[in-house]
């Protein structure tokens, strides 16, 4: 065994005693690992910021120094956080690299963090499809949901890329990839995602900024049938992994 991940990702408040308890914890698993399995690494997965996203507030500086590393997981970025109902990109780039900043600066280094990309996207069907490639939501359960979106591997994605109204369209704003695609019923929807060229440039700010790596979630989003094409592409999201 090479060690443990901890994903808790449960709303704790800020001095709060889940919020000491759960810092205690990282550091008696940490130091209990490290003692029975030398060389073994413990690592905890936290959100794209530390700005208590989801109302987990965790103390996070105190849990990075308790640890081997931080697995940040940015993504699922679009969450009731939008002045307006319409879809977006899973992880964009300007918000991703905020997070980082915001977590280096608590005093965090470098070296703590791992940046998690997504090799996933979020389909969404749209009330309106504006020429302008505007996809209104519906305001259901609440105000600009995510709930409505349907989570879609990348594989899945590019099979869809050649039924699509658009072809790959790339939003500049989010630098980030979309399509849109009219289903059987004559809904609009627009997927969003992200691809070699998007990963690309978030691995070009971890080799930047020092960070100690880059990771996904998750591999099994790939197509690994071994046909040309997706070989091709499967080929070319684990290469936009490593920096240029």
């Amino acid at each position: 065994m090479d060690g443990i991940n901890i994903d808790i990702e449960q709303r704790v408040k800020k001095r709060s005693a889940k919020y000491y308890a759960l810092t205690a914890l990282v550091k008696e698993t940490t130091e209990a690992f490290h003692k029975e399995i030398p060389g073994s690494q413990v690592t905890f997965d936290v959100a794209w910021s530390p700005e208590c996203i989801d109302h987990r507030c965790y103390n996070y500086s105190a849990i990075a120094s308790s640890c081997d590393f931080l697995f940040v997981m940015s993504y699922d970025e679009q969450n009731q956080m939008w002045p307006y109902c319409v879809a977006a990109a899973n992880a964009p780039y300007k918000q991703t690299i905020a997070g980082y900043d915001n977590y280096i600066r608590m005093g965090i280094n470098p070296k703590k963090l791992v940046m998690g990309v997504p090799w996933y996207g979020y389909d969404y069907t749209c009330l309106r499809l504006s020429e302008a490639h505007v996809c209104s939501l519906a305001k259901i359960p609440f105000p600009c949901p995510k709930a409505p979106a349907l989570q879609v591997p990348y594989r899945t994605i590019m099979n869809r890329e050649n039924s699509s109204l658009s072809g790959i369209l790339w939003n500049e704003e989010y630098k980030s990839p979309y399509l849109e695609y009219q289903d059987s019923n004559g809904s609009f929807h627009q997927l969003w995602f992200d691809n070699p060229k998007s990963i690309s440039l978030k691995a070009a700010y971890v080799k930047e900024r020092g960070l100690r790596g880059i990771g996904m979630w998750n591999a099994d989003c790939l197509d690994y049938s071994g046909g040309s094409v997706s070989q091709e592409q499967t080929e070319a999201m684990w290469e936009a992994l490593r920096p240029k």
